[in-house]
């Protein structure tokens, strides 16, 4: 049995009127939510981008299909992968939309149009079934929730088997599966264990008393490290009301754990990175043929289930001279960089052309401007243009 529900907090939201301030407090954002989605589509300089969300991390043989052939008909015969898990189409054509619209919605990657942008969620890639089925059930929750839509394009949740491998993508929310069976949700500083069967209840009342806490702030936040700084997230009064059984866990230290190396992992699945994060549909269409593709927030792919070492090993040399890195010893293993020109028009130079591996132990990422639009976490060699062909290069982030 779980411990009794924790007290509320000592500093509990107002349920009644506005919170009365002395100052204005200072805002975060100022601007909408205008992140990119699969209806909602990006325009760039080469043309429009959709962002498609993979909740579960998991393709099924048609899906992959139905992608290529979108980009091979609609965009420009490539499709991206973001350290999300996402994958992009670019290069759409001007009112390709609703064909694309069409097209997903078939296919069953498109279960509600309203929260597309919402579903945002990475899941550990080697995750056995019950992780898995804790991800499904958490984007039927989001979706069927009118409230749900309340949070950004940039809201993440993370559903971790244990390994503490998507738990230190910083997400938003992350439940973390426990070898007892229990799970753990946590969001900011705040763990609470919850039996298996209420995890998925449980990370979306965490959701929502992010965004209880969001208004009472007033600062416009989208995540919750936006958060004032001693802003209370009253995780326990939502627990209480959702009628979850939780016991608070103080000092909870999340596992920090490796993603899955390029090659043959456990003797009967295999991952393959792409080069740059990006594949043609060629390739893409060489993930087939699979039970299911799994997608990576390390942009890559997982394909589980092989009948033995000696099958899996065979698979991976196809999808090596495929164009796949296949190897964690390949000087692109590391490599990463933003989309540069001609895509994007705040870059300074052809980020893609540019890119290539440096020595070292760090990962590298190009980036075309001081954006550094999907850079890795941790520490990295970051390599920024200033012209076309000159970069500064400088070591970001922390190992820590």
């Amino acid at each position: 049995m779980l411990a009794a529900m924790p007290p509320s907090s000592p500093n509990p939201q107002d349920r009644g009127e506005a919170h009365i301030r002395d100052r204005v407090p200072d805002r975060v954002r100022e601007r909408g939510d205008a992140c990119p989605g699969a209806l909602r589509l990006h325009r760039a300089d080469d043309g429009a981008l959709a962002r498609l969300r993979i909740p579960t991390g998991v393709l099924t043989p048609r899906q992959v299909r139905v992608l290529a052939d979108a980009s091979d008909r609609l965009g420009d015969g490539h499709l991206s992968l973001t350290s999300r898990g996402n994958v992009e189409l670019r290069g759409l054509g001007e009112g390709c939309g609703l064909q694309l619209a069409d097209a997903l919605r078939e296919a069953g990657l498109l279960p509600s149009e309203r929260h597309e942008r919402v579903r945002n969620m990475v899941v550990s890639p080697l995750a056995g079934a019950q992780v898995r089925a804790w991800a499904a059930r958490l984007d039927e929750l989001l979706c069927a929730e009118d409230w749900t839509t309340e949070l950004s394009g940039r809201f993440l949740f993370a559903v971790d088997d244990g390994r503490g491998d998507v738990a230190a993508l910083a997400p938003d929310v992350t439940l973390l599966a426990e070898a007892a069976g229990t799970a753990l949700v946590r969001i900011g500083q705040a763990a609470y264990r919850v039996s298996s069967a209420d995890a998925p209840r449980a990370a979306l009342a965490a959701a929502d008393a992010f965004l209880a806490a969001a208004r009472e702030a007033g600062t416009g936040a989208w995540r919750v490290r936006e958060l004032p700084a001693g802003q209370d997230v009253d995780v326990a009064e939502h627990l209480r009301r959702a009628a979850i059984a939780a016991e608070y866990v103080a000092d909870a230290a999340l596992p920090v754990g490796a993603p899955p190396a390029p090659g043959v992992v456990g003797d009967r699945s295999v991952c393959v990175l792409a080069r740059l994060g990006r594949v043609t549909t060629a390739q893409f269409r060489a993930l087939l043929p699979a039970r299911e593709v799994r997608v990576t927030p390390w942009r890559g792919f997982v394909l589980p289930d092989f009948a033995d070492r000696v099958a899996a090993e065979q698979r991976l040399r196809a999808l090596d001279e495929a164009g796949f890195i296949t190897r964690s010893d390949s000087p692109w293993a590391e490599v990463s960089a933003c989309t540069g020109r001609p895509g994007c028009a705040k870059s300074l130079s052809d980020v893609r052309a540019d890119a290539r591996p440096r020595e070292g132990a760090l990962p590298v990422h190009w980036s075309g401007c001081a954006r550094r639009c999907g850079h890795p976490q941790g520490a990295w060699i970051d390599m920024v243009a200033t012209a076309e062909g000159a970069y500064q290069v400088t070591v970001q982030g922390s190992t820590k």
